[in-house]
């Protein structure tokens, strides 16, 4: 009876796993839905403290999923379908997954001009209708950051991927129009930078993805300059920062409905100035007028 129990065990969990197999590679030609949608995607930053970060993007990809049902593929291995690892045939046997290249311009991009609010359209294309599950980002080499005034090659560590998998679930994007639809993708600059012990700079991409429709923003005016302030908004679950603009101007996009707190660090001799219970709720944008840093 004992082994019986096991056998029938056994054979249920290879039934299950058969079923999320299936759903990862079965051939959904049949149930793909019809037409063309436009993305816009845009590009902005949350920064830290350099002069400088130069990156270079080669290529942003879409993995589009056209069937009708992409629920039943959240189970799916989709690390290993952006990596090209397609041992189990999910691209080779699932037509409704489809690649798009938005077909960017390639190119160095100066992260450090797309802050306070700031960003740019990396892509607007026409491309298959559908779920969006990933965005592929494909970076070059001629990475640099700057500090002090002198620029370092940004290098990328050795065996590191030399891209990025962005996963979604396919109801992220904004829909403004039907069948349009943008996504906002923030590159923090201060998680994705790592200097080591050798004095060498690394680049480490990290990305979060918002949109405008659904997310608020803390702006404001920071003076004087001269104390070089940095802008730091947190709560229990997120944390963000801002370098003001030369005249002490900041925003933050990008953030959740609740209660943060915003951190004024200061320097050359000015006492950092706190401000706590700044409540914000979804798509609002909230003032807090002039900041004054004394000594």
């Amino acid at each position: 009876m004992k082994k019986r129990n096991i056998l029938y065990y056994v054979a249920a969990m290879l039934v299950i796993v058969a079923v999320i197999v299936s759903s990862c590679t079965k051939t959904a030609s049949t149930e793909s839905s019809v037409g063309q949608q436009t993305v816009s995607l845009y590009l902005t930053d949350a920064p830290a403290v350099y002069d400088q970060v130069l990156i270079d993007i080669k290529s942003v990809k879409l993995l589009v999923d056209t069937s009708k049902n992409t629920r039943v593929k959240d189970s799916c291995n989709w690390d290993r379908i952006g990596h090209g690892d397609d041992r189990h045939g999910a691209l080779k046997n699932d037509s409704a997954l489809v690649w798009e290249d938005l077909g960017i311009a390639a190119g160095i991009y100066d992260l450090l001009k797309l802050r306070n609010g700031v960003d740019t359209l990396l892509a607007n294309k026409l491309v298959v209708n559908g779920a969006i599950r990933l965005i592929k980002i494909e970076f070059g080499t001629q990475h640099s950051v700057m500090v002090d005034s002198v620029s370092y090659p940004l290098n990328v560590p050795f065996g590191a991927e030399k891209f990025v998998l962005i996963k979604l679930k396919g109801h992220e994007w904004d829909e403004y129009l039907p069948r349009k639809r943008r996504l906002w993708l923030d590159f923090n600059i201060g998680n994705s930078i790592v200097k080591e012990r050798n004095g060498q700079y690394y680049l480490r991409p990290f990305f979060k993805f918002f949109t405008v429709k659904e997310t608020a923003s803390i702006y404001g005016k920071v003076t004087p300059m001269i104390a070089r302030p940095i802008v730091t908004v947190f709560n229990n679950t997120d944390t963000a920062y801002a370098l003001p603009n030369h005249d002490g101007k900041f925003k933050i996009r990008g953030l959740k409905a609740g209660t943060y707190t915003v951190y004024v660090n200061a320097s050359n001799g000015y006492i950092p100035q706190t401000i706590t219970g700044v409540v914000v709720s979804t798509t609002k944008e909230v003032e807090l007028g002039l900041i004054t840093l004394k000594k």
